[in-house]
Order: structure tokens, then C-alpha cells, then sequence
């Protein structure tokens, strides 16, 4: 079955820098969407970054770009997060998540996986 498993949340100051992985298993990993989340308590989730594998396209909200970055690991099946420029409005739980199958657009298909998060603090 489709398993998706975050690491690599944790605190850090704003201004700072963290990576977030996700171990992806059981679907296809190359032909399939794949993005990153958040979501903030009394908050519906938010779409971050996301990525079609091959041939590599990301596209990311306005709210992230220039700041954050999604990549992967094919050969190891990892999806990052590298956030730089961290700011106290970044702080969420992460959600890394999976669509199978191709899509129009990564940005606006409805995933039907997610992990189950892992908990980023910026402090200011």
C-alpha cells in the first residue's frame, strides 16, 4: 500500500534553513504527482510545492517561491523540502502527499495519500 513518511521537522530561528524527506513507497513513484503541504490548527491545508518526476517539472505557491524548493531522489524514492529564509508564518505541520497516475497540473489535482506530517516551529 501507499505509505508516505515525513522526517526532518524541528525548530528553528526565522531567517533560518531547515530540509524536510519523505520516504515514498508503494505506487509509482516516477509517474506520479507529488507536493508538499501544511497546515496550521484552525486551518485548512495548504498547498506548498510540488513536482512531476520525469521529465521534472515543480511549480509553488507565491506565498513559498524563491524561499523553498522540492526535489527528489528517484533511485531512493525521497521527496525534499528545502526551505530557506524561514518566517514565523512558516510555522505548520508539513505534509508530504501523492497523487497516482498523470495529471494536468500538480498544483491543482486532488491527492488522495498523505503522510503524517512532521512539525516545523520559526521562531522570530
Amino acid at each position: 500500500q501507499v505509505q508516505l513518511v515525513e522526517s526532518g521537522g524541528g525548530s528553528v530561528q526565522a531567517g533560518g534553513t531547515l530540509t524536510l524527506s519523505c520516504a515514498a513507497s508503494g505506487f509509482a513513484f516516477r509517474g506520479s504527482c507529488m507536493g508538499w503541504f501544511r497546515q496550521v490548527p484552525g486551518k485548512e491545508r495548504e498547498g506548498v510545492a510540488y513536482v512531476w518526476p520525469f521529465p521534472m517539472e515543480t511549480s509553488y505557491e507565491d506565498s513559498v517561491k524563491g524561499r523553498f524548493t522540492i526535489s527528489l531522489d528517484d533511485r531512493r524514492q525521497i521527496l525534499y523540502l528545502h526551505m530557506n529564509s524561514l518566517k514565523s508564518e512558516d510555522t505548520a505541520i508539513y505534509f508530504c502527499a501523492a497523487n497516482e497516475g498523470w495529471a494536468p497540473s500538480c498544483a491543482t489535482v486532488t491527492y488522495g495519500y498523505y503522510g503524517q506530517g512532521t512539525q516545523v516551529t520559526v521562531s522570530s
